[in-house]
């Protein structure tokens, strides 16, 4: 079976978004990121960088859960807590645009939301954390957490909330087509590999 469609899951600070840009690029396909943070927004009411920074979290159950849900349209979110509403409005999203056509999906369980398409190409990309680490320092600047704890809160953050609307294992190598890790292979040299996997799908 062809694959069209390229999902890209991916460590904080691995290089999985410049992986997929890349792909994206050298294959003349659109890229959605960013893209697909702010449709989510648009059809949601919330923020952009509300939803880029709540989208990937497990739902709370306390009060703060629904405290910022879009104002001015009543009764919204029927009941569902801000996680599980962006979910929702996440999955539609996904769903729409992978039947728009070939493209690469960076993040957000598209992976999951994807997966009775046999059209589509799943890869996890992961490094070693000393990689990561002077990777995100080098991109990002510095913070108040060292390198290390900031990887370890993001990946956490991807984990739970992939466990929990999944029922899978977040990085586990058999709920993907194929893991690639930049930190020994190379950020370019992962799109390429993707890319020729695309290809020899066609033969």
């Amino acid at each position: 079976m062809e694959k069209k469609i390229i999902t890209i899951s991916r460590q904080f600070g691995s290089g999985g978004r410049t992986v997929g840009r890349m792909v994206a690029s050298k294959l003349g396909i659109p890229f959605y990121d960013k893209d697909l943070v702010n449709q989510i927004a648009l059809e949601s009411g919330f923020a952009p960088k509300f939803v880029e920074e709540n989208g990937e979290q497990a739902p709370g159950l306390s009060r703060l859960s629904y405290a910022f849900a879009p104002q001015g349209v009543p009764g919204v979110m029927n009941g569902l807590s801000t996680a599980d509403f962006l979910w929702n409005i996440q999955c539609g999203v996904i769903l729409q645009l992978a039947e728009k056509g070939p493209c690469v999906i960076v993040g957000r369980n598209a992976d999951y939301i994807l997966k009775d398409r046999e059209d589509t190409l799943n890869v996890f990309i992961y490094a070693d954390k000393d990689f990561r680490a002077e990777r995100i320092v080098r991109l990002y600047g510095e913070s108040e957490k060292s390198p290390e704890a900031r990887l370890n809160e993001k990946d956490k953050r991807r984990r739970v909330n992939y466990q929990h609307y999944t029922g899978r294992t977040w990085g586990m190598a058999e709920n993907y087509d194929a893991s690639l890790n930049t930190s020994v292979l190379g950020v370019e040299n992962c799109a390429d590999l993707i890319i020729k996997m695309v290809e020899d799908s066609k033969e």
